[in-house]
């Protein structure tokens, strides 16, 4: 079965960065085998299945049938060696939790926010209000403040690129559905903090106070909840199913948008117009495939 066509950006934290009786939990999850880049989509997955195949079905994904948090889950880790991070971060192992069950509280809420009464009347069992509490009540309870994982289907938003150094790419080719084939950046949490600010302030001056400059301003609010020793990653998670060896090896989006946000600030219309182009080549290919689906 094919990986999720999902993009993420995860946030990597030293265990001092948690009080002491959850950051106890992460080090026994360290110590009893961690998750790993190849398996995390198949245990997300595997959490998605549980909770609507259970009697009754769970609302939300790593929880037990008394909507507690399972414990299990809560031990569901992504590790990262401070070694393998451009820049200054602190102490080995970070961690990332995945943080399953808030991510999808998180889902929940947006999708009361923006589906269609006739829609949300139609997947939910149990009325809206109680549902919303529910998912309020579990990212209120969020060590950090925020899910240390956020993702996108079919596509990555451009401004992400902005937090990566686009020669910092480290790429694992395999075959297509083989789930070791990997594109990601990694960087430091006070890097991407100052590389998201700049092109959030230039974006602000060019484009105004929506679309991109939307997405940096709600990026860099979310950074600045997690300790400045943490790690920044920017994975294309499944998307790499869709894209042959030779597109990945000729994806220029990091250096693309790295080289928009120098252009705008040279005030360079023509260089922002012809990397603009390459980049909606190149995604364009994968939004065709999102409609057809």
């Amino acid at each position: 079965m094919p990986r999720p066509f999902v993009a993420y950006l995860r946030v990597y934290e030293p265990l001092s960065a948690f009080d002491s009786a959850v950051a106890d939990r992460l080090r026994e999850a360290v110590q009893n085998g961690q998750l790993d880049y190849a398996s995390v989509a198949e245990r997300e997955r595997d959490l998605w299945f549980r909770s609507q195949l259970s009697q009754p079905p769970t609302l939300l994904p790593g929880e037990l049938a008394n909507g507690s948090p399972s414990p299990r889950a809560q031990r569901d880790v992504l590790v990262l060696d401070p070694a393998e991070v451009p820049g200054s971060v602190g102490e080995g192992p970070l961690v990332c939790p995945l943080d399953i069950r808030a991510r999808s509280a998180a889902a929940l809420v947006g999708f009361l926010s923006t589906a269609h009464p006739s829609l949300r009347e139609a997947a939910l069992t149990v009325s809206a209000e109680s549902v919303k509490e529910k998912a309020t009540r579990v990212l209120a309870e969020l060590p950090s403040g925020a899910v240390h994982i956020v993702s996108t289907t079919w596509t990555v938003p451009l401004p992400w690129f902005t937090l990566v150094d686009p020669a910092a790419r480290h790429m694992v080719l395999a075959e297509q559905d083989d789930p070791r084939r990997q594109v990601c950046w990694r960087v430091a949490m006070t890097d991407a903090r100052e590389r998201v600010t700049k092109a959030h302030d230039l974006a602000v001056e060019a484009l105004g106070d929506q679309g991109p400059t939307k997405v940096l301003e709600d990026t860099g609010r979310w950074l600045e909840h997690f300790s400045p020793e943490s790690a920044v990653e920017l994975d294309y998670g499944g998307l790499v199913q869709l894209l042959t060896d030779d597109e990945l090896r000729e994806d220029t989006s990091a250096a693309d948008v790295n080289a928009i946000v120098d252009a705008l600030e040279r005030e360079d219309v023509e260089e922002i117009a012809t990397r603009f182009e390459k980049l909606r080549d190149f995604w364009g290919d994968l939004a065709v495939r999102e409609r057809f689906n």
